[in-house]
Order: C-alpha cells, then sequence, then structure tokens
C-alpha cells in the first residue's frame, strides 16, 4: 500500500474527501517554495501535488506556465525537484507526493535511474501528461513495479471506450480533468462533474479526485461533493505569483481545504 493508497483509506474511514494542492516545484525560488511545501499539510493538504518545471507544459494555462518558466530561470531541474522532496520528507514521512510534469525530462535523464531517485526523494506517484496508456511500457509500468503509482487523466471528451483503456493501469486514482482545455483556462461546474464522475467510477474502483477550474472554498466544496477530492492548482500558484508570503497563501490553501473537508 502506497501512501496515496493509505490517505485515500484513512479519509474514507473517517468520511472525508480529499483536498489536493498542486504547487510549481522551485516557484519563486528553492527556499521559499520549499516552506510553502512544509506547511501544506497543516494548511489541510492530504496530498502534495508537485510540479516539474519544463519548457513546454501542453496542457498549462499561463498561470502555471509562468511558475513553470520562474522556476527554471532560478535553477530548478529534476534532481533540484527531487531534492526539493527529499527536504520535505526530512520532516514529513506521511503526507504523499505526487510528482506532475512531462515525459522529456525523465526520459532526459533515464528511466531507471530517475525512478530510483524518485523512491529515495520520497515521490509516491506520478502523472506525465504526454504519454498515453500506448506507452505504457515507457515509465507507467515500471513505476508500478518500484512502487510508485502512477495517475491517469480522464477528460470530458473521454469516451467509454478509451475510459476502459485509461483505467487499465492506473493507480492512486484517477484524475479527473473538468473541463475542455488548459488548466485556469475556465470554471468547474459540479453539475457536470457529477455524471462524469459516476460514469468513471462504473469502470474503475480507484478514488476519482476533480482538478481544472476550481479557484475558491465554496468551488472546493461543491466539486468535493460529488466526487471523492478536489485538486486546486492555478489559484494558488496565482497566490504566489502576486507576492504574497507563505504564511499567506497557506492561509489561502487552508480557506479552500476547509471547502472541500466541509463537503
Amino acid at each position: 500500500m502506497t501512501r496515496i493508497d493509505a490517505k485515500f483509506a484513512d479519509l474514507k474511514a473517517n468520511g472525508k474527501k480529499a483536498f489536493v494542492s498542486y504547487v510549481m516545484a522551485g516557484d519563486p525560488d528553492f527556499d521559499r517554495s520549499l516552506e510553502i511545501v512544509r506547511g501544506l499539510p497543516a494548511a489541510g493538504v492530504d496530498i502534495i501535488e508537485l510540479g516539474l518545471p519544463f519548457t513546454d507544459p501542453m496542457a498549462d494555462g499561463p498561470t502555471i506556465q509562468l511558475a513553470g518558466q520562474r522556476a527554471l530561470d532560478g535553477g530548478m531541474t529534476l534532481l533540484r525537484t527531487l531534492e526539493l522532496a527529499s527536504e520535505f520528507r526530512k520532516g514529513d514521512d506521511t503526507t504523499p507526493i505526487v510528482l506532475m510534469g512531462y515525459y522529456n525530462p525523465i526520459y532526459s535523464m533515464g528511466v531507471e535511474k530517475f525512478l530510483k531517485a524518485a523512491t529515495a526523494a520520497g515521490i509516491d506517484g506520478l502523472i506525465v501528461v504526454d504519454l498515453p496508456p500506448e506507452e505504457d511500457v515507457e515509465l507507467c509500468i515500471p513505476a508500478q513495479e518500484a512502487g510508485i503509482n502512477f495517475i491517469r487523466l480522464a477528460t470530458p471528451t473521454t469516451d467509454d471506450h478509451r475510459l476502459e483503456r485509461v483505467a487499465q493501469n492506473t493507480s492512486g486514482f484517477v484524475y479527473y480533468v473538468s473541463i475542455t482545455g488548459i488548466t485556469g483556462a475556465a470554471e468547474a461546474d459540479a453539475g457536470d462533474v457529477s455524471p462524469a464522475v459516476a460514469r468513471i467510477r462504473e469502470t474503475t474502483g480507484l478514488p476519482v479526485v476533480v482538478g481544472f477550474g476550481v479557484n475558491t472554498p465554496e468551488k472546493s466544496k461543491a466539486i468535493a461533493q460529488v466526487a471523492d477530492g478536489v485538486v486546486v492548482g492555478s489559484a494558488i500558484v496565482s497566490q504566489i505569483a502576486a507576492g504574497k508570503s507563505a504564511d499567506e497563501v497557506l492561509a489561502f490553501v487552508k480557506s479552500l481545504s476547509d471547502g472541500a473537508h466541509s463537503a
């Protein structure tokens, strides 16, 4: 059982929904990023989604693109991202960390070397946006053999046939993208999300977590009411981009997690 599996089992036993926060590793710099990440569990975050800076983030809107660029300009790399995770793990051995990014940096490092380093750093799950199920032998299957969950995205355009393929080697949870488009492009609607979540649950017994387009405590609660959890990314990254202090960012995160946990 991974930390992700254990977290969802604990939340279910306590009748709670999961709150997942996304932050870009190294934004605005390594030290402040680490300070924010260290404060996320106390702000009510159940699972940390850690963005891997990349030059061509095809699924991300301007907010997260700019966060990635700030991080890259500050010298962040895949190794530095794993170093940040390792520093976090020195004080927290229970909160799951999901690394979200793109395959190019992992491919460049080499899959075997990456998985060894990710395991040592305490990474629990991977979301690799540009690796479809047809490429499972590249990273998905090796990752799961190494004890790391491989989490897939499902979208409003994923039909029933494709959904079966998406769910085939997925573990940890299914990430449902609530909108058609990039991150931060539109707001999620619980009325649209609910039937989509129900359809995914007919295909897999994994928890279904909904992200993209969630930006307020009220929206966090509404989406959590119809899913097993909710992800907030761009709204948090915007706080960091605005120059807010770590305490201010974490207070905002706490308001979002309170919304999800009240569902």
